[in-house]
């Protein structure tokens, strides 16, 4: 489990799991777990492009995760998020089929971007989810103050900081930037709840925002961790495992929760 072709598995799922928790801990408290669902998948055709044109696939995923926030916030102009979301993640479903079709890399790659392949992450990528890592966390932390007013008032995110519009469109680049990362490890489909499930049990645990940040992060990195472990042991997915655990925190979380309202 620790031998030497591991250690890419260990690094990536660790640099993963931070940004998931802290990111997805923005993501509960401002609603918007729809979006957390609707980026990553809809980074999928980029993805599907960059097997086409034989280019890295994290380019692909970055450059198609940036269209996705410009699309979602352009439609969401006279709608809602959540039907802008939509929109975008019926268009992007249909152009990544289009795309895989013409690149005829359906079994391997689709499995891939679908599921994850954590096992099989290559020094390029470690290189490349560092470099979205560290510039997602720099976006989050000169973001955070706003970011986390705006979750409790969006009318005085707006006195403070300025327009809540250009606050929600860099909300959606930091979790673009960090579904982009997170695709190639834990797959599409699942990327969203490592966002969701941990984050939303840690704010059932704590109601200090900053706290529950580090529990949502520390929970994050518990479910990566085992999931990895489990997926080595069995040869499952390790996308499985990492949406069966995070859901067990969401479980876990709202059954605090229920417990803590019936005991006041």
């Amino acid at each position: 489990m620790f031998a030497a072709f591991m250690l890419h598995a260990w690094l990536v799922a660790t640099m993963v799991a931070i940004v998931g928790g802290a990111v997805g801990f923005f993501v509960v408290a401002r609603r918007a777990a729809f979006a957390a669902h609707a980026l990553p998948l809809g980074a999928f055709p980029g993805a599907a492009a960059a097997s086409l044109l034989g280019v890295n696939e994290l380019l692909g995923l970055a450059l198609f995760s940036g269209v996705g926030v410009i699309a979602i916030t352009q439609l969401q102009r006279g709608e809602r998020r959540e039907v802008a979301s939509a929109l975008w993640l019926a268009f992007a479903l249909a152009l990544g089929v289009l795309l895989l079709s013409l690149s005829g890399a359906y079994a391997q790659s689709l499995y891939g971007l679908l599921f994850g392949e954590v096992l099989g992450i290559s020094r390029t990528q470690v290189f490349g989810i560092a470099l979205l890592s560290a510039l997602t966390l720099a976006l989050l932390a000169l973001l955070a103050r706003p970011l986390l007013l705006e979750s409790l008032s969006g009318d005085l995110a707006a006195a403070a900081f300025g327009r809540a519009r250009s606050l929600e469109g860099a909300f959606l680049l930091i979790v673009a930037l960090s579904t982009a990362m997170a695709v190639p490890v834990v797959g599409a489909l699942l990327v969203f709840s490592l966002m969701v499930g941990p984050a939303s049990a840690a704010r059932a645990y704590t109601n200090r925002p900053w706290r529950a940040l580090l529990l949502s992060v520390l929970l994050s990195m518990a479910v990566v961790w085992s999931a990895i472990a489990l997926t080595y042991l069995t040869d499952w997915p390790v996308g499985f495992f990492v949406g069966a655990l995070s859901a067990m925190c969401y479980v876990a979380g709202r059954r605090r929760s229920l417990l803590a309202g019936a005991g006041s």
